[in-house]
């Protein structure tokens, strides 16, 4: 089996968020509570997508998993064109918009092949949420995105940061302490279902590197997961005892320092 077929198979195995709800898969209640609970912890999401400045705006998804920001782009209004390489994740998002009577253009394909799936010189923003760094070549899709893009075009990404928190507290937990196994550890514990086949995570120096054909406006380092997770898999939010007795202001600098998630926007120079 090729890495592309492995990266594949896994997210066909487990979508993405699939298990934030446990009501029947496929109804409106179930992608209202999966929702609810996504942005609940993932806050930094919808401040950063600007989902309603899109509106009558052609807009590109790279990796639209089981459709939660895809739906808030349609929602809002926009031209929604989405590339999903999981066949499973497409259908499960395709459902999404059944469910809310919504319309957008579904591919199920391969994105480092972007300019073989879409026209050229045709979108106002590409969008690609913690799917770029899952990718066998991110560099054919960034330069694939570049061209897909109107001039002036934007691009907005979430890629994993190289050191963070969460590497930390995986190194801590599995009692590595060989910084030179950061890689390793990150590709067996970066996802909820263990042992992800791809997963690369970036420095600040090395993202702007991928992305030099583009004007960087923004970039940050943004979430840290502050929930215990055995209790936020039965579905409560309690917060993890080394953070009980931070302020809002104190976590919100910790996640800038080493936070997981690497926010970057971009200009088509």
């Amino acid at each position: 089996m090729s890495l592309i077929e492995k990266i594949a198979s896994y997210w066909d195995a487990r979508p993405c968020n699939v298990k934030h709800s446990k009501k029947e898969l496929g109804t409106k209640e179930y992608f209202d509570e999966v929702e609810k609970r996504k942005y609940f912890v993932e806050s930094h999401i919808p401040p950063f997508a600007e989902f309603e400045i899109w509106k009558g705006k052609n807009v590109l998804e790279i990796g639209c998993g089981i459709g939660t920001d895809s739906i808030s782009f349609a929602r809002a209004g926009a031209n929604l064109t989405i590339i999903e390489l999981s066949e499973k994740s497409l259908e499960i998002c395709k459902k999404r918009f059944e469910v809310e009577n919504l319309n957008a253009n579904f591919i199920l394909g391969n994105a480092e092949n972007l300019e073989n799936l879409v026209d050229q010189r045709y979108f106002d923003l590409v969008y690609s949420f913690g799917v770029i760094h899952h990718t066998e070549n991110p560099r054919a899709i960034v330069d694939g995105a570049y061209n897909v893009l109107k001039e002036n075009g934007d691009l907005r990404i979430m890629i994993y940061a190289k050191y963070s928190f969460k590497l930390f507290d995986f190194m801590r937990e599995s009692g590595i302490d060989d910084f030179s196994r950061a890689d390793e550890i990150i590709q067996h514990y970066s996802e909820a279902q263990l042992g992800c086949p791809r997963t690369i995570t970036y420095t600040k120096n090395e993202a702007k590197e991928l992305l030099s054909k583009f004007e960087i406006t923004y970039m940050e380092k943004d979430f840290i997961f502050k929930f215990d997770i055995p209790e936020y898999i039965k579905g409560n939010h309690v917060v993890r005892d080394c953070f009980k007795n931070m302020s809002e202001e104190q976590f919100d600098e910790m996640c800038k320092e080493i936070g997981w998630n690497l926010m970057i926007k971009c200009k088509k120079q």
